[in-house]
């Protein structure tokens, strides 16, 4: 089984993490110059690890053209896969929006020149969408770009929006699609295209039930799987298997 998002090295022990209930592969995402260079040595370490580059929208701050030459430089790297996660996050007090829309926009461009997906990041206040509207309103400048909408939210608009791009449009699900107070996720991971699903970790964040409360690992990616595959009605082992040739196919990995 493939986690197509997680965060292996914040983890204490990245190596005992990568064993843990049959994964065969992850994808450890970079989200600033340092992660992103740790992301790229976990790959080179270990077979079963791909890497993505990239700026989070809460890192803007770090923008720079220092930060861009680094982050294109081991973009070049042939265990990179991806570029992000990059995106709109409205959730702080502190969002600096002109400084993500930069960052956002730069790494579309990115990923489109490289011919890689780009990981997108949406976050907003309860009860708001400004950072969905807004990650709408860049992406529709850009149509032929692949995406991955990560940690999918359920929001109504966004999902229509993502199964209406011509570019391959993911939306990947993460633990909080097992809480019981996620009516919206619940309601898009019963009626998304199963071509288009992604299934993730986000880890160490976002522990699935029953894990839930404790720090996430790749592993705990199945409960997430048998939570989505009970929700459809579907066998554990055939939406894994379709979960699997989708990551394979949008980050292009062996076995494609």
């Amino acid at each position: 089984m493939i986690d197509t998002h997680c965060h292996l090295d914040y983890l204490d022990d990245p190596a005992s993490a990568r064993r843990e209930l049959g994964l065969t592969a992850m994808v450890c995402i970079g989200a600033s110059p340092e992660h992103a260079r740790n992301a790229v040595a976990l790959a080179e370490q270990y077979p079963d690890v791909y890497a993505t580059v990239g700026l989070h929208p809460t890192d803007a701050a770090q923008d720079s053209p220092a930060a861009r030459n680094e982050l294109e430089a081991l973009l070049g790297h042939p265990r990179v896969v991806g570029v992000g996660e990059s995106g709109l996050d409205d959730y702080w007090d502190d969002t600096q929006r002109p400084a993500q829309l930069a960052a956002f926009e730069w790494q579309l461009d990115l990923a489109q020149r490289h011919g890689h997906p780009l990981v997108i990041h949406t976050r907003d206040k309860a009860g708001q969408d400004s950072a969905h509207r807004g990650v709408m309103d860049v992406l529709r400048a850009w149509p032929d770009v692949a995406v991955i909408l990560h940690c999918f939210s359920g929001h109504p608009a966004l999902l229509r929006f993502a199964l209406d791009r011509a570019a391959p449009t993911f939306l990947g699900f993460a633990g909080n699609t097992t809480y019981k107070n996620a009516p919206d996720i619940h309601a898009a991971a019963r009626t998304v295209p199963l071509d288009r699903l992604l299934l993730e970790t986000d880890a160490p964040f976002l522990a699935p039930v029953p894990k839930r409360s404790k720090p996430n690992r790749p592993g705990y990616v199945r409960h997430t799987l048998e939570f989505i595959a009970k929700l459809r009605g579907l066998d554990p082992a055939e939406l894994e298997r379709m979960t699997d040739a989708n990551a394979r196919r949008v980050y292009r990995l062996p076995g494609h």
